[in-house]
């Protein structure tokens, strides 16, 4: 992955989990900006952190931005 792929955070399940894609790949469900970081991390952008996961202008939020984690 690269800083340019974009990214699609999908709005909060039952659970409060929201999916992360990237590209055409699901890399897994986030609780949390911290566990949007860590899966990123895990596909390249290792020098992630939360802050770069707020700030990005290359993630996509649906069904809210990254303060909202219930339905």
């Amino acid at each position: 992955m690269t800083s340019a792929t974009p990214v699609v955070i999908y709005p909060p399940d039952e659970g409060g989990g929201r999916r992360v894609r990237v590209a055409e790949r699901i890399l897994g469900r986030a609780y949390s900006t911290s566990d949007v970081a860590r899966l990123l991390q895990e596909v390249g952008l290792q020098s992630w952190d939360e802050m770069d996961v707020v700030r990005s202008a290359l993630i996509e939020w649906r069904g809210g931005g990254p303060g909202v984690w219930t339905r």
